[in-house]
């Protein structure tokens, strides 16, 4: 296969999630000499927004873009530390944790790789996350960004919580905070004083990069 068509079947066989193929087109790849990043951004990035689009369409539904996704990062595992070392630029950093008292996170990892095939740098905490655990990543690792995730409603009021506790230790302006999950509402982000929301993956990468954008426009160069 030439070059073009390795690009072409990846894109392929990552929209439609047959993740033991990408990986075998993965190494086939390196194998000839092509360079990580050109998988990276010509073939699996721009497959992944096109799922996201269609999503958005309603043409995907959460199915499809898992198993985009689980295609996607099985090829990730291998392509990331040779990212690393080429020195590939992440367009910023995001710690992201679902709150404490639940335990989903298929939403959450959905994200997560959505957010990776971006280009952005995921700290992902897991699941039963305390304020205590998302104020030390924060002065860990120092993020953009930081996601919350919440699938109940009994712990939504970990948001607040959570926002508290980094404003008592003065970081809560350092970071950006998002919040999302099945039964949070725009309304309810704004309530908790979070700075953005997003409905689902697709959504999240997209309100992502323009609170990035916004907040890197105010800071003085």
């Amino acid at each position: 296969m030439t070059p073009e068509q390795i690009l072409q079947e990846m894109y392929d066989q990552t929209m439609v999630g047959n993740g033991p193929k990408v990986l075998e087109l993965t190494h086939q790849a390196l194998d000839q000499g092509m360079e990580p990043q050109t998988l990276l951004f010509d073939s699996l990035i721009p497959a992944l927004e096109e799922v996201g689009a269609r999503f958005e369409r309603g043409d995907y539904f959460v199915p499809e873009m898992l198993v985009a996704g689980k295609a996607m990062a099985g090829s990730m595992e291998v392509l990331r530390p040779l990212l690393a070392d080429t020195g590939v630029e992440t367009i910023g950093k995001f710690v992201m944790g679902t709150v404490k008292g639940d335990v989903h996170d298929i939403g959450k990892n959905l994200v997560n790789i959505m957010l990776e095939g971006a280009g952005f740098e995921v700290i992902d905490l897991g699941v039963q996350v305390a304020p205590e655990k998302f104020l030390a990543a924060i002065e860990e690792h120092q993020p953009d960004i930081v996601g919350m995730s919440a699938f109940l409603t009994t712990t939504m009021p970990m948001f607040k919580a959570n926002i508290n506790t980094l404003e008592k230790a003065g970081k809560r302006d350092s970071v950006i905070i998002m919040v999302g999950g099945a039964p949070v509402t725009q309304e309810y982000a704004d309530a908790v004083g979070a700075d953005g929301y997003a409905a689902d993956a697709s959504a999240t990468v997209k309100r992502a990069k323009a609170l990035l954008a916004q907040r890197r426009a105010k800071v003085p160069a």
